[in-house]
């Protein structure tokens, strides 16, 4: 469970350095928006060198984005980077069925190469079109596919849509990728990027909603932001108070023959409400047990 994942421009040495100690669950070392046609073998070059030397430390997860299919680069790009640590691809501008299955048959490609167990990099479909909203549960299906992420800003302009503080013109969209991973058993999908890095109340805010609506991790465009992400994601000691007290009289009711009960605070328990705190009481397990992974 990945609660933050920092971008770092590919062609920014100094950048792909200090990108992993600065607390994020995941980086994302970046070969497409962030690199001019200009730099991309720079920056390819330089992304291969950082992985390289990230292998066998203590680290957080890393993924690489990699430039569109249909691009001049994509293949280059998945020949430099796939190497036994990469924790998987980012694909952006994902919009249809066989754009995957054109960068999942270069993957096994380069899995053979590395030496790599066949199907162990997965992709994370970066959806920033109606194209690709629309093709998602196509996409969802094919076995490389780990989750989504969302690109609000690409996904406005396919749409003419604008942003506005309560994210109305992508709502629908986001709300989408939330049911199509549900059904189709992947992760939850990724929030899109706060673009304004110095607002951290907005990003909480914004952070909090994306939650609730069942995005689950956030990716970050600067280093202030991840302290905000990972304690949106992270299960607060009240929370989970209440979640332990959910099962515990669940447990007595069950034992006195009742599938309900109710909180001396006048919360109502039954067996929807109990998978929740049973869900929220994992989550906070599975972080306690990945925190040494996830700083340097």
């Amino acid at each position: 469970m990945l609660r933050s994942y920092l971008f770092a421009p590919g062609n920014n040495e100094k950048l792909l350095t200090k990108v992993f100690s600065a607390g994020a669950d995941a980086v994302v070392l970046d070969l497409e928006d962030a690199v001019s046609p200009a730099d991309k073998e720079t920056a390819r070059r330089l992304t291969a060198q950082t992985l390289e030397q990230q292998v066998a430390k203590v680290q957080p997860r890393i993924f690489v984005r990699i430039n569109a299919v249909g691009s001049p680069w994509w293949r280059e790009d998945l020949r430099s980077v796939v190497q036994p640590n990469i924790s998987g691809i980012r694909l952006p501008k994902a919009e249809s069925l066989e754009q995957v299955r054109q960068a999942a048959f270069v993957l096994e490609e380069c899995e053979a190469h590395a030496g790599m167990k066949l199907g162990s990099v997965r992709l994370v479909c970066t959806i920033e079109s109606a194209a690709g909203v629309l093709a998602a549960a196509e996409m969802a299906r094919h076995s490389r596919v780990a989750g989504f992420t969302f690109g609000a800003a690409d996904f406005l302009t396919d749409i003419g849509g604008e942003a506005d503080v309560r994210e109305t013109a992508t709502l629908f969209a986001r709300s989408q990728l939330v049911l199509i991973s549900r059904a189709a058993g992947i992760a939850p999908p990724v929030a899109a990027v706060y673009t304004n890095v110095t607002d951290l109340d907005g990003l909480r805010h914004s952070t909090v909603t994306e939650r609730n609506l069942g995005f689950f991790g956030r990716s970050c465009i600067h280093p202030r932001q991840v302290p905000v992400v990972n304690e949106v994601f992270t299960p607060t000691a009240a929370q989970l108070a209440q979640a332990r007290a959910m099962v515990a009289a669940h447990e007595e009711a069950q034992a006195a023959g009742s599938a309900v009960t109710v909180l001396p605070n006048g919360e109502f328990v039954d067996r929807p409400v109990v998978l929740r705190a049973q869900a929220l009481l994992a989550l906070d397990e599975a972080l306690r047990l990945k925190e040494p992974q996830s700083c340097t």
